[in-house]
């Protein structure tokens, strides 16, 4: 328990909210990237023991949330065939589709299991050579390589009843995204730790330069993310932009290079949607042409599904930073974690989710 209980010490706590306190001389907001920083943040009350000069604004860091709506239908109308075995992380099952979700297709007689890697599918495929295997690979670059090393390994085996719906989305795109909006709010970010664990932090350096903004890359646990918005805080006082790693214990600058190659032999950069955003040009992974062989959109010609989001449903706002989740007209009442409007309410790592849970009202 050491290892967990010293970084929610509440006396160390209380050391860098006095410190924030010291420090800040003027109103700041900062975004953090990862819905599970977002769900720590509030869970813990870090939100509301910082001083009132200092706003947290939650970015669209839940892969789940961000996941467009035609995908969510894609993966439905893959699901409910006869022949397929769909399998998925147990968070995608009840995100809401345009009149259903994947728990309801399994209620229905679906084959659709969960799965704790996506290499359990590619041993389900070579179980069932008679059936399709299908894997919703959704994620940040956190899980690219091993959704690659489970292509790679099904092309190894010449498995030809395996494929993925992916659905990889990529962090700096999006933040540059934010920070070139008009409606921009940020004035700094708290990167998020798993994400760099992979990827290093060299992609954002030029991002802090170009928009000078202070980029933090940040652990999960409460004393991880009040050290971080102490260090976003200092370097926006004194006028610095630049990217400064807090998460030093799992995080280095170049990243984990061996991870790095086997995503980039399987994906490569794409244009991809986000859920309530819109496109964002090169944010995202898709298949190399030499794996196309395993693209469920392909194999089950699901390329031509579209969807209309719901009206009542701010998702988009909330995810850009504009809105937060108590502001929507329906947070609490028409839409709630048991019935869902959008992904953010019923996402592990959701902003509404967790401002549902932990009572944040107003």
């Amino acid at each position: 328990m050491r290892f967990i209980d010293e970084y929610r010490s509440q006396a160390e706590a209380q050391k860098f909210v006095q410190a924030i306190f010291q420090s800040v001389t003027r109103p700041w907001t900062i975004m953090e990237i990862c819905g599970g920083q977002t769900h720590t943040l509030i869970k813990s009350g870090i939100d509301q023991m910082l001083p009132p000069e200092v706003t947290l604004i939650h970015g669209p860091g839940c892969p789940v949330c961000v996941t467009p709506l035609e995908l969510i239908d894609k993966a439905i109308a893959i699901a409910r065939r006869p022949e397929v075995i769909f399998t998925s992380f147990g968070d995608m099952l009840r995100v809401p589709g345009s009149e259903a979700d994947l728990l309801s297709v399994k209620a229905q007689g679906g084959d659709v299991r969960i799965v704790y890697s996506s290499l359990d599918a590619v041993k389900l495929a070579q179980k069932h050579p008679d059936r399709q295997v299908v894997f919703f690979a959704v994620g940040f670059e956190t899980t690219a390589p091993g959704n690659a090393m489970a292509v790679w390994q099904a092309q190894q085996l010449d498995l030809a009843n395996f494929s993925i719906l992916c659905s990889h989305v990529l962090v700096p795109p999006a933040i540059e995204a934010i920070l070139g909006s008009p409606d921009n709010r940020v004035q700094g970010f708290l990167a998020a730790g798993h994400v760099c664990t992979v990827m290093g932090y060299q992609e954002y350096e030029p991002i802090a330069e170009r928009y000078r903004v202070p980029i933090v890359v940040t652990g999960f646990e409460p004393l991880d993310l009040l050290q971080g918005i102490y260090m976003t805080i200092n370097a926006l006082e004194t006028g610095r932009w630049e990217v400064e790693n807090q998460y030093t214990r799992s995080v280095s600058r170049e990243g984990n290079l061996s991870a790095q190659h086997l995503a980039a032999q399987v994906f490569q950069v794409c244009d991809r949607q986000w859920r309530g955003i819109g496109l964002i040009p090169g944010s995202g992974y898709g298949l190399r042409p030499e794996f196309a062989a395993f693209d469920a959109e392909r194999r089950f010609d699901v390329g031509s599904l579209t969807a209309q989001e719901s009206s009542l449903c701010i998702a988009g706002q909330i995810l850009q930073g504009l809105k937060k989740p108590h502001q929507c007209s329906a947070f609490g009442t028409r839409c709630t974690p048991e019935r869902p409007l959008g992904a953010p309410m019923v996402s592990a790592e959701g902003a509404c989710a967790a401002y549902y849970r932990y009572g944040r009202k107003e």
